[in-house]
């Protein structure tokens, strides 16, 4: 995957491949020590992705796991497979 600034990634909506809406990127988590991406976490979260059994922060926001997007263009597409 191409580098991308952490601002372009920023309120960019989230996908599923199969165009499911999931939400909109709020901020990344990552391993301080690798800079390894951990978590994608979610704000403005649609029915659906309320549905998923994600993990959740203390707040209740929705975590993505980095290692389930597969691209990232006009929308951060993510296999839904890879989050259940």
């Amino acid at each position: 995957m191409d580098k991308k600034p952490f601002k372009a990634l920023l309120g960019k909506q989230i996908v599923t491949k199969e165009g499911k809406k999931l939400g909109i990127v709020k901020d990344i988590t990552f391993e301080a020590r690798t800079g390894e991406l951990i978590h994608i976490i979610l704000r403005d979260l649609t029915t659906y992705t309320a549905n998923l059994s994600l993990e959740r922060t203390k707040e209740k926001e929705a975590l993505i796991p980095y290692n389930s997007v597969i691209a990232v263009g006009d929308f951060i597409v993510v296999s839904e497979e890879d989050l259940l």
